[in-house]
């Protein structure tokens, strides 16, 4: 399992309302070239979310299902992308004073991603993830009106 934890310098609503806009998902998550559709009640449990990722001409098509909604707290996503399989996506919202710790894991459920699953793989996971709570974090701070960095916890 991949895990990032980022202190981001905004309050949990703050970031759960970027969590929560489906249609905003492809401004911070790293490999996200369109967001296709997003079901209207993103992201209560069940709904869906589709988007094409890749990188240059390499792309597939991606569905995310929304596992797990605790809003302001936790959401939990079940990335299906054929041919390679499925992860589950965990994140996690800790309020930290006025802040927000952002605990991510990301880790395969089924498909080939399963066998590949291991140091390699993890660290550009990790790598991936890392890269994604930077721009969360950026978004977040400028949208509450600080524009200063936020640090990575390891």
């Amino acid at each position: 399992m991949a895990r990032n934890r980022r202190l981001i310098l905004s309050p949990p609503s703050a970031v759960w309302a970027l969590l929560s806009d489906g249609h905003r998902f492809g401004e911070w998550v790293t490999g996200t070239q369109q967001v296709l559709a997003a079901d209207p009640d993103w992201p209560e449990v069940g709904s869906a979310l589709k988007v094409r990722v890749g990188l240059g001409p390499l792309t597939l098509d991606d569905t995310s299902v929304v596992r797990i909604c605790e809003p302001e707290h936790r959401l939990e996503l079940e990335a299906k992308a054929d041919p390679f399989g499925a992860a589950r996506i965990a994140m996690n919202l800790i309020p930290w004073a006025e802040h927000t710790l952002f605990v991510l894991d990301w880790h395969p459920l089924r498909g080939p991603g399963t066998r590949m699953h291991g140091l390699p793989v993890e660290y550009l996971v990790k790598i991936r993830n890392g890269m994604m709570l930077t721009k969360l974090a950026r978004i977040a701070v400028c949208e509450g009106g600080r524009a200063r960095p936020t640090p990575a916890i390891s």
